[in-house]
């Protein structure tokens, strides 16, 4: 028979979750959600969602830094797609599993953190060398850093142990 692990005892986990939130709440439904109702950012009509302080932020990030999250060719709607359809409902699932002390999110885990880590390593070769590559890469680069290392943290972490969140009695 199997226990679960509090969450006070599973520190590393708020870190997770701290993640796991931030995408949910700013990433998927904000930033990425505001690159697929808005075709073109150089003319457009701010939409009801994300608000136009939020859709400027965006704006402001893709000029100052990132011209290739201001061309969104078609490849990276693509990423951002899955992020909205598969990413979000994954956080949601994922928040309760880690905060639950649920096993089952650990296959689900290992694929989420697959499909990231190369979306990001895929994005990040379009950065440096692409044609939309920044002008900023160490600014992209430190930006960027925790969606290409958290996979392999979560990978590790879900990997290691056939059982996460509980222990025998």
């Amino acid at each position: 028979m199997r226990q679960n692990i509090p969450l006070k005892e599973r520190k590393t986990d708020y870190i997770y979750l701290a993640f796991f939130f931030l995408n949910l709440f700013y990433i998927t439904y904000i930033v990425d959600l505001e690159q697929l109702v808005i075709k073109n950012p150089d003319d457009f009509q701010y939409p009801l969602w994300p608000f136009p302080f939020l859709v400027d932020m965006v704006h402001w990030w893709g000029k100052s830094f990132d011209p290739l999250q201001w061309a969104r060719p078609t490849w990276w709607k693509a990423t951002i797609w899955l992020d909205a359809v598969f990413f979000g409902p994954y956080y949601v699932f994922a928040i309760y599993a880690f905060i639950k002390g649920k096993d089952w999110i650990r296959i689900p885990t290992i694929i989420y953190s697959s499909i990231l880590f190369t979306n990001v390593f895929i994005i990040m070769s379009e950065e440096y060398w692409g044609p939309h590559a920044t002008f900023a890469p160490v600014v992209v680069t430190l930006a960027n850093a925790p969606w290409f290392l958290f996979p392999i943290f979560l990978v590790w972490k879900m990997w290691k142990h056939e059982h996460p969140f509980t222990r025998l009695k």
